[in-house]
């Protein structure tokens, strides 16, 4: 094992271990190894990424390490990535307790800053809880003085994996999932991105058999005249983590779920072990889907980033 990969497997023991109190809790691995893996464009743990496209850039966010609270890689062609020493949330705010600063979603602002919308525990509840903080570059360091979660519904088990997306008037809403029984929330952003408007709306939850018990990671992007809703499901430790997808004709549904993952260990034949914690975005003209998955000892969580296509309303990833 090389100093690189040993240095990510102690980092994702020490994440899974801090997972295992949080909303997506599980048994542990349970997938052979398969030799057929497909190779990641970042060969370290880079859990659940948030991707943002800046000119002829494109800045992928991570869940946290020991040493960082939310990890920063930049790459100008979505094959060779940059991983920077810097950490993108280098002071927490005070509501937040180091160790579980999970999935960030970044956003850019009208006024040409932007937000980190990021989970972490809050020290008033001990519930997982979304926070945001704001940058003038998008590689940060990204800054909160709030004294509170923006979303932290502590009787419905806290709220995690927050993202943006926006209607076709230009309207930014804030998604998230909630923790005891795992809806997928949306709920319209004030302009500077700072407070929240309006009231939640329910999309989905978890229906479907290959779901489990939880539906996570909610991302929503707009293609053609429908919008379409990306998200994880099952257990996030072993390989029977999926990516699922739903699509509307309005941003706040109904959603009619595929019958089926759009990735899984089988579907993909054993190239992405436990797929999930995607993001979407169009760079040079191109659409790609950011993911993670699991390595071949179930040690740490790579970063995938692959082209998409489009069949009859829905993204498949190109070979």
């Amino acid at each position: 094992m090389t100093v690189r990969r040993a240095a990510a497997a102690i980092g994702a023991a020490f994440a899974l271990a801090a997972g295992l109190v949080g909303c997506s809790a599980g048994s542990g691995p349970s997938a052979e190894p398969s030799p057929s893996i497909a190779p990641f464009q970042i060969d370290s743990d880079f859990p659940d990424p948030g991707a943002l496209v800046v000119g002829d850039r494109v800045y992928a966010y991570a869940t946290n390490t020991p040493a960082l609270n939310v990890q920063v890689a930049t790459s100008g062609d979505m094959k060779t990535w940059k991983m920077s020493d810097q950490d993108a949330l280098p002071t927490l705010p005070s509501w937040a307790l180091p160790g579980k600063t999970w999935a960030p979603g970044p956003a850019k602002l009208a006024d040409d800053r932007f937000a980190l919308y990021f989970t972490a525990s809050d020290a008033a509840s001990r519930y997982q809880c979304i926070g945001v903080a704001f940058a003038d570059k998008p590689e940060g360091p990204f800054a909160s003085t709030a004294d509170k979660p923006l979303v932290c519904p502590v009787e419905e088990g806290g709220a995690i994996d927050a993202s943006v997306t926006s209607d076709a008037d230009g309207q930014r809403y804030l998604v998230w999932k909630c923790g005891y029984d795992t809806w997928i929330h949306v709920q319209p952003l004030s302009a500077d991105g700072a407070s929240l408007t309006g009231e939640p709306t329910k999309l989905i939850k978890q229906t479907e058999s290959w779901e489990g018990t939880l539906v996570e990671a909610p991302v929503i992007v707009r293609h053609g005249d429908e919008y379409v809703l990306l998200y994880s499901a099952n257990d996030y430790s072993n390989s029977s983590y999926v990516t699922g997808v739903a699509t509307a004709k309005s941003l706040l549904g109904p959603y009619t779920k595929s019958t089926k993952p759009l990735l899984s260990t089988p579907g993909s034949e054993g190239r992405y072990l436990g797929p999930g914690g995607e993001d979407l975005v169009t760079f040079r003209g191109r659409d790609w889907m950011l993911f993670h998955s699991w390595d071949e000892a179930f040690a740490y969580r790579g970063m995938h980033a692959v082209p998409v296509t489009w069949r009859n309303g829905l993204p498949e990833l190109s070979s």
